[in-house]
């Protein structure tokens, strides 16, 4: 060390070794500049900036070597080869620009060290070229040790300035890799010319075609122009990239202040580097992040008590995902209470983007939805979907000798209720009705609403769950029975239930509910208002009706059904007036079948409205070809006022059978006016309007005849058979007869009796002052061949009185 020093110190004019400093000094700035922007491009730019940096590098090690050899001062006439001289120009910039591309070949620290040492012997090739191009009269020895040394100290200086470059791009890491540089190159020279020894010889000149110190001072001055050019180069680079760097930032920042998400920036150890204002406000982190450590962010939680768990562990196992190139998501919960989804995206070269959602709306909105998919939007008790859920649930929860019961209920008479006081009244019936079936139950049960006036109910128990059911249907019955007070009005309503218990009526959901359902079927048939558990003969007959139904969709096109007659009589004329169409039903197994085993069940399924246009036709038909202009009686069921075409139906049977509209006579009942009854009297009108006759048939069974009979003007009015069969033996009926004649009278509107099967019961009917009469006293229904046979006879023979059985029920 000491020997380079006295080197220095003497044999070298001190102002050129400073020259030589500044110039080496410029030139390592310039090339760590340099490098810094080829390491920020890629493709053919980095190209262009790593050829740059290597002839500005080249350039400065060579102009800095020979101004120091021009400081040196060996007391002899000097020259320098030239071709040797270029020569090292070129080792400095071919091998500065080999460590440049290894340097930048990847992002490793070792890449980096590698090229920085490749540079340093560049260096060091370029000053020993030198040394062979330097002419002097004597002869030149080298201290080997020198060169080692030199070598050494300018790969060791030239891998620690790329180390260093290559870590980050800031003002201190460019000028500790600049000063790294710079003292690999002085290094290399000063210690390399520490080891020279001269010993003059006057037998050897210089060759005269050698550069003098004079024209190496002027190639000198020209490689630092160039050096200093860089430098200018490398100065506007920087002010542009800076220029450049601050707009984008300007639109970074933009983006990042109008993000709806937090974002956050990590780098490979942990720490913050990057975040935006709505990351604070997510994630509720008032202090400055950047340049905190997540570790450190965890124990400030930690301590606070809003961290669960360990801070170090959870740390570490973040470090460990983000290492592995996995990405991650998780959900957080922050001290400002909102829900937020943390997404983090590692990156290449270590670090990790970390995105923040608030999902608070839309995870209460998820739930929300999840909610309507499985519960019911009007009464919010579970719907058919979570109901079957939980009933599987249940079954796969049941223990051995565990008992469950399925609950299927009906409400009953709710249908008249939604149409005679509104959907409104309906709707708000059914929650009351929900939150008083809820009320009976247990937290272990489940109570859902199926659609419609339809409940089903999920009973868990023990062995005694048959008894059990049966109390809580009994309960249950007795509640949704009591009166209700709904806008206004008392409501009273009933309640049929079905029951079917494991594992002896199923071990399925789907079993389950079909056998409660035929329950349900049975306790409705027997007359509503009770329950009923399954039985295995409720299945055989569920089976027979589905055939029955298959059987009535198919009778209408192999023409199965006919339509019978019953005369209506005159009292006071003795004579018939018209007749009532009614329909049969022939089957060709079981024969002929009553109205009533299959008119309910064509009102189930809808066949009933083909079926009253086919009626309606015949009747129109038949009529039309009787010797006498009497008229005929069709009955009109609700589904048929339902069709908006009804009009047009009655128009077309009329014009295509040639019927005056005047005999024929529509009947309906109280029923059809409960449904939309601004529609139905509208179209009653309509009909009336043609010169159709309109009855009400089963006058008095109803709520509201009287008001009906205001609304509209019938033409007739039907006594219902119920009051007529016991008019000769019970006073109340013969009240209600008696006030329906009178109000008649009083109406100018004509009365038919139906049902009179005794002379008795006819008797009383003249006195009371009834209009006409009908039933089995006159005759049967009859095909409508036997129709001329009644009406040729001028005064009917009565025929024997026959008891009421259900051969007479007819189709209304």
């Amino acid at each position: 060390m000491l020997q380079v020093l006295t080197c220095l110190a003497i044999e070298h004019d001190r102002r050129l070794v400073a020259l030589a400093f500044v110039i080496c000094v410029l030139a390592s700035g310039v090339t760590i500049s340099l490098f810094h922007r080829a390491q920020a491009t890629e493709g053919h730019a980095r190209s262009g900036w790593l050829g740059l940096c290597a002839a500005a590098g080249g350039c400065g090690i060579w102009a800095t070597h020979f101004i120091a050899m021009l400081a040196y001062e060996p007391d002899v006439v000097a020259g320098y080869n030239l071709g040797l001289t270029i020569l090292s120009l070129i080792f400095a910039s071919t091998i500065t620009a080999v460590g440049l591309s290894l340097a930048l070949r990847d992002s490793s620290r070792r890449a980096a060290i590698i090229g920085g040492a490749v540079v340093g012997v560049g260096i060091a090739a370029m000053h020993y070229t030198g040394m062979l191009a330097l002419e002097l009269p004597g002869q030149i020895t080298w201290s080997l040790l020198f060169v080692f040394a030199s070598l050494l100290l300018s790969s060791l200086f030239g891998a620690l300035a790329f180390h260093v470059a290559t870590r980050r791009d800031n003002l201190w890491h460019s000028s500790v890799a600049a000063a790294l540089l710079a003292a690999a190159i002085l290094s290399l020279h000063f210690t390399a010319m520490a080891g020279i020894n001269f010993v003059p010889d006057p037998t050897r000149a210089v060759d005269a075609m050698s550069l003098s110190a004079t024209s190496l001072s002027l190639v000198v001055a020209g490689a630092a122009a160039i050096v200093l050019g860089m430098c200018l180069v490398a100065a506007l680079s920087d002010r542009r990239s800076k220029d450049k760097l601050r707009q984008q930032k300007i639109l970074l920042d933009a983006a990042l202040a109008n993000m709806s998400q937090g974002l956050c920036m990590f780098d490979a150890e942990g720490c913050a580097t990057l975040f935006n204002e709505r990351y604070t406000k997510l994630m509720g982190t008032a202090a400055v992040l950047k340049g905190q450590c997540l570790l450190d962010l965890f124990k400030q939680l930690k301590a606070t008590g809003e961290f669960p768990g360990e801070p170090e562990e959870v740390f570490a196992g973040v470090l460990a995902e983000i290492r592995s190139g996995s990405p991650r998501a998780q959900t957080l919960r922050p001290p400002t209470g909102r829900v937020v989804r943390v997404t983090q995206q590692p990156m290449e070269g270590g670090g990790w983007v970390a995105t923040f959602e608030d999902i608070t709306d839309w995870q209460k909105a998820q739930a929300k939805i999840s909610h309507m998919a499985r519960h019911d939007a009007l009464t919010d008790l579970p719907n058919r979907t979570l109901f079957r859920e939980r009933l599987q649930q249940a079954l796969r929860s049941a223990k051995r000798g565990d008992c469950l019961a399925v609950l299927c209920l009906d409400l009953d008479h709710f249908k008249g209720i939604n149409d005679s006081l509104g959907h409104p009244v309906g709707d708000d019936l059914l929650k009351e009705v929900a939150v008083r079936l809820a009320g009976c139950l247990r937290k272990s049960d489940t109570v859902s609403r199926l659609g419609g006036d339809e409940f089903a109910i999920v009973q868990v128990g023990n062995e005694s769950e048959a008894s059990s059911a049966a109390s809580l249907a009994s309960r249950l019955v007795e509640v949704i029975s009591a009166p209700y007070e709904i806008q206004g009005h008392q409501v009273v309503i009933g309640l049929s239930v079905g029951i079917s218990v494991t594992p002896n009526d199923g071990s399925d959901p789907d079993q389950l509910l079909k056998n409660a359902d035929m329950a349900l079927y049975r306790a409705k048939a027997d007359g509503r208002g009770t329950f009923r558990f399954f039985e295995a003969g409720m299945d055989a007959r569920a089976q027979a009706r589905r055939l029955l139904e298959v059987d009535l969709r198919a009778a209408l096109l192999r023409s199965e059904f006919v339509v019978h007659y019953q005369p209506i009589q005159d009292i006071k004329a003795d004579r018939i007036v018209g007749f009532e169409a009614l329909l049969r039903w022939n089957h060709p197994l079981r024969g002929l079948i009553p109205p009533l085993n299959f008119i309910p069940l064509a009102e189930e399924t809808g066949l009933i409205v083909q079926l009253g246009d086919w009626v309606l036709q015949t009747a129109c038909k038949d009529a039309a070809g009787w010797s006498q202009d009497v008229c005929v009686a069709v009955n009109l069921s609700p589904a048929q006022f339902k069709d908006r075409n009804l009009v047009s139906s009655v128009v077309s049977a009329l014009e295509v059978s040639g019927l005056a509209a005047c005999r024929l006579e529509l009947e309906i009942t109280e029923s059809v006016l409960l449904q939309e009854s601004d529609i139905t009297l509208a179209t009653l009108h309509k009909l009336r309007g043609l010169g159709i006759r309109i009855s009400m048939d089963d006058f008095g069974t109803g709520y509201s005849s009287l008001s009906y009979l205001r609304s509209f003007p019938f033409d007739k009015i039907k006594i219902d058979r119920s009051f007529v069969s016991d008019v000769a033996t019970r006073d109340d009926s013969m009240a209600i007869v008696r006030a329906v004649t009178g109000l008649g009278k009083s109406l100018g509107i004509s009365t038919t009796a139906e049902g009179v099967e005794t002379s008795e019961q006819l008797a009383l009917l003249r006195l009371e002052g009834c209009t006409e009469v009908q039933g089995y006293l006159f005759s049967p229904p009859r095909p409508a061949e036997d129709v001329e046979i009644m009406l040729a006879k001028s005064q009917p023979r009565v025929a024997q009185a026959k008891r009421h059985d259900t051969s007479i029920l007819r189709s209304g």
